[in-house]
């Protein structure tokens, strides 16, 4: 079940059965010259979209603009401050507890947003410690690649040159989705060279074509419908597992 798609006589239908929802959580950054500047937010739209065709869990629309200022060096890629990112996540989840909802699953799709989404979870819990009061409701992240299953399938379909970012397991995860949007280049080295992440000035001169440590020239849109469908089976024993887990009297 798709929130967007939902009227709310639908989602307070949906509470009478479950206080579960999970909210795909990216960003809109640069992908290399092949991939798709949404490839953030869409690996986790597509898996969490496929999961909902097999077993009865909602979809919160996707968070799509997440922490990448270190991509602000290539044209297409927007970004939030943490202290702005941060505070949406917390509005984001004050809205949905404030329905009912008990368990909330951020489904990530970009590294770079782990720090921060880990401190907004620190500064909405906070919120009830210092009130001396129990917070409701209880909030997880789990990141697509971690997923059961996962890694062990990325490794055997791109056992050299997978990389960090611009990565062929996320692309060709968007080729299987969007089949019309394959892109093609001459990759130059094949595998791209890796180091820090700092500053978007630093990160284009070391990575100038967005890469990092991947040739994504592996992708194929076969492998990335292997991955969502191994992907989404996860997650809907993630998500069952997570609404089934209770808190201590």
């Amino acid at each position: 079940m798709l929130l967007h798609l939902s009227t709310w006589a639908e989602t307070e239908q949906f509470l009478e059965r479950s206080r579960t929802i999970v909210v795909p959580i990216g960003s809109n950054e640069q992908h290399g010259p092949t991939g798709l500047l949404g490839t953030d937010w869409l690996c986790p739209q597509i898996i969490a979209e496929e999961a909902q065709e097999t077993a009865d869990i909602l979809i919160a629309p996707t968070f799509n603009i997440g922490m990448a200022q270190h991509h602000l060096g290539f044209p297409g890629t927007i970004s939030l401050r943490p202290s702005t990112f941060m505070a949406a996540i917390g509005d984001w989840t004050r809205s949905l507890a404030a329905h009912g909802f008990q368990k909330i699953l951020f489904l990530n799709g970009h590294g770079g947003n782990v720090a921060s989404i880990d401190a907004a979870f620190s500064e909405i819990y906070a919120e009830a410690s210092f009130a001396k009061r129990r917070a409701g409701f209880a909030l997880k992240l789990c990141n697509w690649w971690d997923l059961e299953g996962v890694e062990a399938l990325v490794r055997e379909q791109f056992p050299t040159g997978h990389g960090i970012h611009a990565t062929p397991s996320e692309i060709a995860i968007t080729q299987w989705a969007f089949p019309n949007a394959i892109k093609s280049a001459n990759y130059a080295p094949e595998i791209a060279p890796s180091g820090p992440i700092r500053e978007a000035r630093d990160f284009r001169a070391r990575f100038p074509d967005g890469r990092m440590g991947s040739n994504p020239g592996q992708a194929t849109p076969e492998k990335g419908g292997a991955l969502v469908k191994l992907a989404a089976q996860s997650l809907v024993r993630e998500v069952a597992a997570f609404s089934q887990e209770t808190a201590p009297n």
